[in-house]
């Protein structure tokens, strides 16, 4: 009879607690390859959530700062840049494309961005991945409004329903726009980033509801704004009888210019350049800017840079479930080394028909690497399972969405150094049955 063999009958015979151990393990090791895949995949997230971007621009602030507000939608900007400085900048040569942004409001808790249609354009994340509408279209008139995927999800919104803004950022709320209803007229697909949980208007809005006048609006334009404001508390099916008829009396889409307007200040606006060799020498220039204080930075180096600082967290989190597979292989060493005793018959009578104290080494080395390896495949099972289940629940909760694909090399590298750990730590044992197998003979103590 092979080791092998004889190795796999002896842990069948203490099945009960070896499966115990086994599954520890087992659940020990699911959690560290869940927590590195996490961790990869919110590293890719954060890299992702916005690209094809070469610039962003504000107030002169901390380049963190300006980076989680305009892109993160974390926190609020501590000053706002003159629109007419948006215009100077945005008409240089070098400049490719432009997408204003301005914050400060709030729908019951998801960030309110001002912009135009130039955002679902230019606007791309991942590997440039552009915006994509799962219903509905982007802005035609001043009272449209756009829906990131969870926004619409959470809040059960569908298109053709009005929703009320409110001034103040996340769910710190000091006045509701009552008198400005909004019309749902398109929804985005998932994307992974902040633009799931974000409201997006058109810019001349945000200067309307705050008692701005804006001119580039025509009076039929602002009759029907006037118009869905008197419909705000309507039932449904008066909104749909409104929707039917606007059906019949649509008016033309207003152009992206109209939907801009003229407002006095914006919070930031990001830029694609014609070539990225502008990059420097345009950051350069918007840093010396004599109009104003401002402030440019290159998305892919700050994301870099605040990575390094959220990048120890995810660390310790590693280390952390490290040390729980560690502590369930401790936990495998206490069952065979509690075993040894009640297995000194066992191993006596393999020394009657001729195991030697070295077989006796390998056999009990053996059973680790095979209670090891037995709970590594387990995990590996389990990891898949809990993807494939719970994805979509992790997603929607921590916003970081598992991706199921072969396990990488880095992970493949882990559960070897587990396999070879759990093997070494079944030594001790198979060091002490060597001892007795020495010591005993052909005599059992009792």
């Amino acid at each position: 009879m092979s080791l092998l063999t004889l190795s796999r009958k002896s842990l069948l015979n203490r099945f009960s607690s070896i499966a115990i151990t086994t599954i520890a393990i087992a659940l020990s090791i699911t959690l560290l390859l869940l927590i590195e895949r996490a961790r990869v995949d919110a590293k890719a997230s954060f890299h992702n959530t916005v690209s094809g971007t070469d610039l962003i621009v504000g107030a002169r602030t901390g380049n963190t700062e300006l980076l989680l507000f305009s892109v993160f939608r974390i926190g609020h900007p501590t000053n706002n840049l003159s629109f007419k400085s948006y215009q100077d900048i945005t008409s240089k040569r070098s400049v490719k494309w432009a997408i204003p942004l301005s914050l400060g409001d709030s729908h019951k808790g998801f960030s309110v961005i001002g912009t135009n249609n130039d955002y679902f354009a230019h606007y791309r994340y991942a590997n440039k991945q552009n915006l994509v509408f799962t219903k509905g279209h982007a802005f035609e008139q001043v009272n449209h409004v756009v829906l990131g995927s969870n926004v619409a999800k959470k809040l059960h919104y569908h298109l053709g329903d009005l929703i009320v803004l409110s001034h103040g950022a996340g769910n710190t709320s000091f006045h509701h726009h009552d008198d400005h209803p909004f019309k749902v007229v398109g929804i985005l697909a998932a994307t992974g980033t902040a633009v799931d949980n974000s409201v997006h208007v058109p810019l001349v809005a945000i200067d309307n509801i705050h008692g701005s006048t804006t001119p580039n609006i025509s009076k039929n334009h602002q009759a029907d704004e006037h118009h869905e404001h008197n419909h705000e508390h309507d039932d449904k099916n008066h909104q749909h009888h409104n929707e039917q008829s606007d059906k019949h009396n649509k008016l033309p889409a207003l152009s992206n210019a109209e939907l801009t307007g003229q407002p006095k200040q914006i919070s930031a606006f990001l830029l694609g350049l014609k070539s990225p060799i502008f990059a420097l020498q345009l950051q350069r220039n918007i840093s010396q800017y004599k109009q104003e204080p401002l402030l440019a930075i290159m998305p892919k180096f700050t994301l870099r840079q605040l990575w390094e600082v959220v990048g120890l967290f995810e660390k310790a989190l590693l280390v952390i479930s490290g040390a729980v597979v560690v502590i369930a292989l401790l936990g495998m060493l206490t069952n065979l080394l509690a075993s040894l005793s009640q297995r000194r018959r066992e191993l006596a009578i393999l020394r009657s028909v001729g195991a030697s104290p070295r077989t006796i080494f390998t056999l009990l080395g053996l059973e680790a690497f095979l209670i090891t390896v037995c709970a590594t495949l387990l995990a590996i099972a389990f990891y898949y399972l809990v993807i494939v289940l719970l994805a979509n629940m992790l997603g929607s909760i921590s916003g970081i969405h598992l991706q199921l694909m072969a396990l990488s090399q880095y992970q493949m590298s882990l559960l070897a150094g587990i396999i070879l750990l759990g093997t070494l730590f079944g030594c001790l044992p198979a060091y002490k049955a060597y001892r007795y197998a020495l010591s005993d003979g052909l005599t059992i103590k009792v």
